[in-house]
């Protein structure tokens, strides 16, 4: 059937979860392509026919092809483009450095065009500022400036904005800046305290 391929493969992407990227079809892609090049050929022939013979029969099928052509054109653009966004998404969720099983997901074109938008947002963030700015550190705007965080572990002195030393010690609690201590929370030297 037409363009039965190209509608499936826009079906698998929907059944996935937002943050998930299924494996990269490159068989259903393929196939995909060689439809849309069977069919291209086949209104080759067709249009050949009906100007050197004056067919007119031959019209609607070689319209109903050409239809087919786009709406695959458009399945396979709409496929690329929703696993780009979806990779681009990643970046923001893991960091720079995706986990192996995403990684595993991903065709070569796309690991690439990964690591020329993590070298452009690297560039961007740098030009931010006098230091740079991480935009993806808060993506969702706090809710308090400052958290109620408890030390996992020993740290040591710990110094914020005001000049004041704080001693982050095994289980003790402190309200700080949240910009200041994200990097430790990450870390796991400090844990977010919900009250």
């Amino acid at each position: 059937m037409f363009c039965e391929k190209a509608a499936e493969m826009i079906r698998d992407l929907q059944r996935m979860n937002e943050g998930q990227l299924p494996a990269f079809n490159e068989d259903g892609l393929r196939q995909v392509l060689q439809e849309m090049e069977s069919l291209y050929e086949q209104n080759q022939t067709d249009v050949n026919e009906a100007k050197a013979e004056g067919r007119a029969d031959l019209i609607p099928s070689i319209k109903l092809r050409h239809t087919c052509l786009l709406r695959n054109q458009r399945c396979v653009s709409a496929y690329l483009y929703d696993r780009l966004l979806r990779i681009r998404a990643l970046r923001w969720e893991y960091g720079s450095v995706l986990p192996a099983n995403v990684r595993f997901h991903m065709c070569a074109e796309e690991l690439q065009w990964f690591s020329h938008y993590k070298k452009s947002l690297a560039s961007f963030m740098r030009s931010l500022g006098s230091d740079g700015l991480d935009v993806t550190q808060d993506v969702k705007p706090p809710k308090s400036l400052y958290i109620q965080v408890r030390c996992v572990k020993d740290h040591g002195e710990f110094e914020i904005d005001d000049g004041t030393v704080i001693l982050l010690k095994k289980n003790s609690q402190h309200f700080l800046p949240r910009w200041k201590c994200e990097q430790l929370i990450r870390q796991g030297v400090l844990e977010h305290v919900m009250s």
